[in-house]
């Protein structure tokens, strides 16, 4: 393994940020900033061994500033959607910031991607990894509770991205992290995702409004655009005549996972068939946002000023259900004072 580091530049408000790269020994490598624990570039080999860069993102730090798309993003406190940006918790109400309409999205407007990060550094015998860490004070965002998290990437000698998200608040509080990576197999400024296929495994999603808070259905995937439990091109059925489809502009769905949620299982899979690459994707959450760009219009510019597009990557955000604060029937995103917040996320990749 090799780990180095080096200047990604200044923040508008003058907080030096770090690049950090881990490459392992055969070749792939993940960069990661301290500005916001993003996640930078997934560089691995194609089936002829090319190398390419399958996540969308930035050269720079001014694009990390800004970001409204969360690109390779650390999000929290609260991932996806929160109805009327409100909850309550032990009888009292809180109002949250209105960042998408009527509704908050990802913890608000200044989101855990925009903050600079403690970092440490670490190499074991298989792999090598950077925790990042930060207090989030009480009422931060609206949420209470301070709340210690770490967010701990590692490169594993068998191509495995392992991502681990702990946290501890002192009050009863929400906790819901994830990671906004948007991946493209076929490489970052390939264009769109459409003929990648996607295996998911989920009998069932959760239906939203036209502003996509969940209703509270539960609805079985059968028979309907939104199954994935056999290898389909993103692109097969994604401009169908299915409400759902048509309310998020393509695929924006939680999908309930049919796993134990007691161990890290497989959930999803992606496979480009003309680059050869594979990315499974592990966790023990109890559910995923899989979404596929819908919104990235008008045209990004990122890396290499590649221009990015409407459907030019799809996201896998392990998750809490949308809206499980206001929703008994769903999992609860509650975190108890004291109790930790563990769960992990793997992003393996292979070739075929």
């Amino acid at each position: 393994m090799k780990i180095s580091q080096k200047s990604f530049g200044k923040t508008k408000r003058g907080e030096e940020a770090t690049l950090y790269t881990i490459t392992n020994k055969n070749g792939m490598s993940v960069s990661f900033t301290d500005y916001g624990a993003n996640i930078v570039s997934i560089i691995v080999p194609d089936s002829k061994g090319n190398m390419g860069d399958v996540v969308l993102g930035y050269d720079k730090i001014v694009g990390y500033e800004d970001n409204a798309p969360g690109f390779g993003s650390f999000i929290g406190r609260h991932a996806n959607r929160i109805g009327d940006a409100k909850f309550e918790l032990n009888g009292k109400v809180y109002e949250l910031e209105k960042n998408n309409g009527k509704n908050n999205l990802h913890g608000g407007f200044v989101g855990y991607n925009k903050f600079i990060y403690e970092t440490e550094v670490f190499e074991e015998e298989d792999l090598a990894g950077i925790e990042f860490t930060r207090l989030s004070p009480h009422m931060e965002q609206g949420f209470p509770g301070n709340l210690d998290i770490s967010v701990t990437y590692s490169l594993t000698e068998a191509n495995e991205l392992v991502i681990e998200y702990l946290a501890v608040s002192d009050k009863d509080t929400l906790v819901n992290l994830t990671n906004h990576s948007y991946f493209n197999l076929a490489g970052h400024d390939s264009g769109t995702i459409l003929d990648q296929k996607v295996w998911i495994n989920a009998n069932q999603f959760t239906p939203t409004t036209d502003d996509l808070i969940p209703t509270g259905e539960i609805r079985d995937v059968t028979g309907t655009p939104m199954d994935f439990r056999n290898l389909k091109k993103i692109g097969q059925e994604i401009e169908a005549e299915y409400e759902p489809l048509r309310q998020a502009g393509g695929y924006d769905h939680n999908y309930i996972l049919d796993i134990s949620g007691s161990d890290v299982e497989k959930a999803a899979m992606l496979v480009d068939e003309k680059s050869g690459r594979v990315m499974e994707v592990f966790t023990n959450k109890p559910g995923i946002q899989v979404y596929t760009s819908n919104m990235l219009s008008p045209v990004q510019h990122g890396k290499n000023g590649a221009p990015y597009q409407k459907w030019a990557g799809i996201c896998f955000e392990t998750q809490y259900y949308p809206n499980s604060c206001n929703i008994s029937a769903f999992p609860s995103c509650v975190l108890k004072a004291g109790a930790e917040y563990d769960f992990v996320t793997i992003y393996k990749f292979s070739t075929k």
